[in-house]
């Protein structure tokens, strides 16, 4: 007959019990030491391997083991997996190494065509240049455990991660005269909805940039519209023809909402100076037109130069945005709204269907002007 097992007792220390007790409550720890930490908590209250195993719904024999550990090596430990011998790795840390060194060159180094490696190439070079370099494991080495090696150093030589370098030595000064700018903008706001009036025409500041490039493609078969129950969506034709492009030059007056554009083939400073026309023409006389912009050729060109300095004194004013700082520049939160909306999809028969739709777009906005804001850094402003 066999003999009755004996309860062990299962001591576990004040400072222990409250963090056992912690981990078998948790949310965010591993299940397997919730359920371990269970386990012991349980066997506390009732020590019995079978009823522990029914309460918590695992086999008695896995609280017994996880009994005896605590005992053996303390509650905490007894929450961890043990280690396992496993197999020895058979790619050394000196090939791994290798391998990453590799990695952080380009495929075209090693007179490859590719421009960046791909995983299935590099493990394949690695085969194939390994040996003779001294790490003979890496004979056979497949492409899944290449991206293991890579994925353990985070490296990712298969991809291109893009960023900007500041090229304009003087990038912090420019930017806090653009934001000298918005900062006017706000006080002639804030000074006219205190006087419950709209800002005076003694000045108008203007956003302004070019959206050059713009496609005015046409289909090769109409457009098909949605079917109730069969089609949700409108079917295009995937041929397209090309018509050419145009350029937008569009200018944002900050204080309004309004916007001055015109639409043309080119962008060179003959059309600049076509809209600093427009301008002209679309304020008084006397009111100072201050404009936010780029540094493209046709901006500071000879020939605006001439036309500029033909004009009255304090008509026009530049503040130019720094190099690779367009951002800036409020105007282009308009582009990008016009592109997700008006220019979405748009397909024309000419290129002066293009122009014409565009100039009604504007005349659309114009209807519903909205004041566009600025307010990022704005209180570094001196």
């Amino acid at each position: 007959m066999a003999a009755w097992r004996q309860a062990m007792e299962l001591a576990i220390g004040e400072q222990d019990l409250v963090a056992v007790a912690a981990i078998a409550r948790s949310r965010t720890e591993p299940a397997s030491r919730v359920e371990r930490a269970r386990m012991l908590l349980a066997y506390r209250e009732d020590p019995s391997f079978f009823a522990v195993g029914q309460a918590v719904g695992v086999h008695h024999q896995t609280v017994q083991r996880c009994v005896e550990r605590a005992l053996v090596y303390g509650a905490m430990a007894a929450l961890e997996d043990r280690p396992r011998p496993g197999r020895e790795p058979t790619i050394s840390a000196e090939a791994k190494t290798w391998v990453v060194n590799l990695a952080c060159r380009k495929a075209k180094e090693l007179g490859y065509p590719h421009e960046m490696w791909t995983t299935r190439l590099l493990a394949r070079h690695a085969r194939e240049h390994g040996p003779v370099e001294g790490h003979a494991c890496l004979a056979r080495l497949a492409q899944g455990t290449l991206v293991s090696i890579l994925n353990e150093q985070e490296i990712k030589p298969h991809k291109v991660r893009y960023y900007l370098e500041r090229r304009d030595p003087e990038f912090k000064q420019k930017m806090a005269e653009v934001l000298c700018v918005y900062r006017e903008v706000k006080l002639i706001k804030e000074t006219a909805a205190a006087a419950k009036q709209k800002p005076n025409d003694a000045v108008a500041i203007v956003s302004y940039d070019e959206k050059p490039g713009i496609q005015a493609i046409a289909t090769t078969a109409p457009d098909l519209p949605p079917v109730l129950g069969r089609a949700a969506t409108f079917a295009r034709d995937h041929e397209y023809k090309r018509q050419g492009t145009v350029s937008l030059l569009a200018g944002i007056d900050l204080l309004t909402g309004q916007v001055h554009a015109l639409v043309r083939d080119r962008h060179r400073s003959r059309e600049f100076i076509e809209f600093l026309k427009l301008l002209d023409a679309a304020y008084p006389a006397h009111t100072a037109i201050k404009l936010i912009l780029d540094n493209h050729s046709a901006h500071i060109s000879k020939e605006t130069r001439t036309w500029l300095a033909e004009q009255p004194a304090g008509r026009f004013e530049f503040t130019f945005t720094p190099k690779h700082g367009s951002w800036l520049n409020l105007v282009e939160g308009f582009f990008s709204k016009l592109a997700r909306s008006v220019l979405r999809h748009i397909r024309v028969a000419s290129k002066q269907e293009l122009k014409d739709r565009i100039m009604a777009a504007m005349d659309e906005f114009n209807r519903y002007p909205v004041v566009h804001t600025w307010s990022y850094k704005l209180d570094q402003a001196a």
